[in-house]
């Protein structure tokens, strides 16, 4: 989960919401037919994109979990941190992003991406609900015609090859934060 989404709340309420994110994560991969190494990089997807030092967090995940866990954190994450460096452009990143994902042949790296869009989705629609269009000020990428651009595109990489209960969900979820982020629009 990246920080855009709580870092506008208290620290005790954005380690629940980052702890809460990563385990559920890690339950949505073993719902949708994960295995163990899956559900580990389900709970370690975030860690190379968002520590100091991306190269040393993806060697300790590498040394710690082994290259198949260490490989699907890597295909789940957008950018591998660099200490005093800021990330590349959210375009840019996204865009490389699908590209990769557009190319990834496996099957557990595929599950883990979508089963952390799913969640993010999923707490974006509930904020949607609660708090209104208010909720893309928290976001680095603030404007909702990008965001959804991005989700319908991951959603469309994931069709046919995750569960196709996992890609329907994905789908219904986007088509909810669309209507409701449209009708925010309207007078």
């Amino acid at each position: 989960m990246s920080d855009d989404r709580i870092a506008k709340t208290e620290p005790d309420a954005r380690v629940r919401a980052w702890l809460a994110h990563l385990l559920s994560v890690a339950a949505l991969v073993l719902e949708h037919g994960g295995n163990e190494d899956a559900a580990i990089a389900g709970l370690l997807h975030d860690t190379v994109e968002d520590s100091t030092d991306g190269a040393a967090t993806e060697a300790a995940v590498r040394s710690d979990f082994g290259d198949h866990v260490a490989d699907i954190v890597l295909g789940c994450s957008d950018t591998i941190a660099v200490a005093r460096h800021a990330k590349p452009a959210w375009r840019d990143r996204k865009t490389s992003y699908l590209t990769h994902l557009a190319d990834c042949q496996d099957p557990d790296t595929l599950l883990v991406s979508a089963c952390d869009k799913l969640h993010n989705a999923r707490a974006i629609l509930a904020d949607l609900r609660a708090i209104g269009s208010v909720l893309w000020d928290r976001f680095s990428e603030k404007d909702p015609a990008a965001q959804l651009w991005y989700y319908q595109s991951l959603a469309a990489t994931y069709i046919d090859r995750v569960p196709a209960g996992l890609s329907g969900e994905l789908n219904r979820v986007i088509a909810e934060i669309q209507s409701l982020a449209i009708c925010a629009k309207l007078p």
